[in-house]
């Protein structure tokens, strides 16, 4: 092999050595978070309780890059309220377990309905989702209207499309796409985390807890999974099945994917 092979070969194997290298989301890795883990069928999720011991149950479903960390003002806000917030990490984010196989709207389904039987929530829930957290929200509504209060959706995917270019080919490309995942995304995401800093210094934190993401393994192969998986699908039947079911649902901005 040539020496210019040899370059080549290394900048394509590059990327995925770094994340084979990354320790894997286990006990150690674990040892700072807060509230506490549930074994679901999938794998190991996190979860924490908010407000009081007794009150209406609010459940909050974060976005495609947000750990369940961005809820911490709103769930503080609504727990002032009376409400009892549960916010739990996505698999693939945060404290949850990384899964193997695809990550569609399946297992976020099944995730979410069965941390609720895990906490004994048999009660009616307003649920509350951002981004592709709305479209997860949106599709245990139509599955399940019986069981919501109310159903709120921030600036929720599942409506229309709105990826860029490199995004789509990150999606659309077998291989090439998982390289571009993880030699590129990371650059992404801290691009458009610091914008985000820079237009809000408020969110400081949460950018912080974005970008520190980046570094647990998993984590991207996990968003390049939901952007092939949970985020493929447009969900209008879903919301006319919500609208037939008579669920109070209110729906604030437009679509986003982080």
């Amino acid at each position: 092999m040539t020496l210019g092979w040899m370059v080549l070969a290394g900048v394509a194997a590059a990327p995925f050595l770094r994340e084979a290298l990354r320790k894997p989301m286990g006990t150690e890795a674990r040892v700072e978070a807060p509230g506490t883990f549930a074994e679901l069928s999938d794998g190991i999720t996190h979860y924490r309780w908010i407000g009081p011991v007794r009150g209406p149950v609010a459940v909050c479903v974060h976005g495609l890059t947000t750990p369940s960390m961005v809820w911490q003002e709103i769930a503080s806000d609504l727990a002032e309220l009376g409400y009892r917030v549960l916010v739990y990490d996505l698999y693939g984010r945060g404290y949850s377990d990384r899964v193997r196989g695809s990550y569609g709207r399946d297992l976020f389904q099944r995730q979410l309905t069965e941390l609720l039987a895990h906490e004994g929530v048999t009660d009616d829930i307003t649920l509350i989702g951002y981004s592709m957290g709305g479209s997860i929200a949106t599709g245990f509504a139509a599955e399940q209207p019986g069981r919501l209060r109310r159903l709120i959706l921030l600036a929720p995917a599942g409506i229309e499309t709105s990826l860029g270019g490199a995004a789509k080919a990150m999606r659309d490309l077998p291989l090439i796409g998982d390289w571009m995942a993880l030699a590129l995304f990371p650059m992404f995401h801290r691009k458009a985390t610091e914008a985000e800093r820079a237009a809000n210094p408020d969110v400081s934190d949460m950018v912080d807890y974005q970008q520190a993401e980046l570094g647990k393994k998993g984590f991207v192969p996990a968003v390049l999974g939901s952007l092939r998986g949970a985020l493929s699908e447009r969900l209008e039947a879903d919301h006319r099945e919500i609208s037939r079911a008579g669920v109070p649902m209110r729906r604030y901005g437009g679509m986003r994917t982080r």
